[in-house]
């Protein structure tokens, strides 16, 4: 158990570090590279979490670091987005602000402040939306060749952020009303 516990830690610390890369990526036009970190921070965050449950539950510290990995990055790319004007830069800043709102707030808590199924959701969501924004103009889907492939995914993935803000408003209400509750537990 304790291996599996270590494997999980060990995927989130590789997300952690897909960020930067991720970011350099993007800041070079290299799309394809930007969007295989993306999905492969996906793919590892469901990974890591799939090993922890494995093992009857991760450590502490990866509990408190799962979160914030997640937070760098998706930043990444939403950064990005906002600064070519493909999202809005005030629902960037209020999806960011909630993120850090919110592990400030799991911080606090002795367990990691382990996520809510509506922040699971967002997060999926978030992922999907932003692996359709950034979908290379010059990949096609399963071989075939559709010159407005690009546009209709990354229109899916514009219309999908917007239930995943909504999502991450509506999951930090949760966190938050749910603070006092737990502070009278303690």
């Amino acid at each position: 158990m304790a291996s599996l516990r270590r494997a999980a830690d060990a995927l989130t610390v590789l997300r952690a570090l897909l960020g930067l890369p991720l970011l350099l990526a993007l800041a070079a036009g290299w799309q394809g590279l930007a969007w295989i970190l993306l999905l492969l921070g996906g793919l590892s965050d469901a990974a890591d979490g799939a090993l922890a449950r494995r093992a009857g539950g991760g450590s502490v510290w990866g509990a408190r670091l799962d979160p914030l990995t997640d937070k760098i990055l998706i930043s990444a790319p939403l950064l990005w987005l906002g600064a070519a004007g493909t999202l809005p830069l005030w629902a960037v800043w209020l999806l960011l602000a909630r993120e850090l709102l919110i592990s400030g707030w799991r911080a606090g808590q002795s367990s990691g402040g382990p996520a809510s199924a509506s922040g699971k959701a967002k997060t999926i969501l978030q992922f999907a939306a932003l692996l359709l924004l950034l979908w290379p103009e010059t990949w096609s889907l399963a071989g075939v060749a559709s010159p407005g492939l690009p546009m209709v995914l990354r229109q899916l993935g514009w219309w999908l952020f917007w239930p995943s803000l909504l999502l991450a408003l509506s999951s930090a209400l949760g966190y938050l009303v749910s603070r006092p509750a737990a502070a009278r537990q303690n």
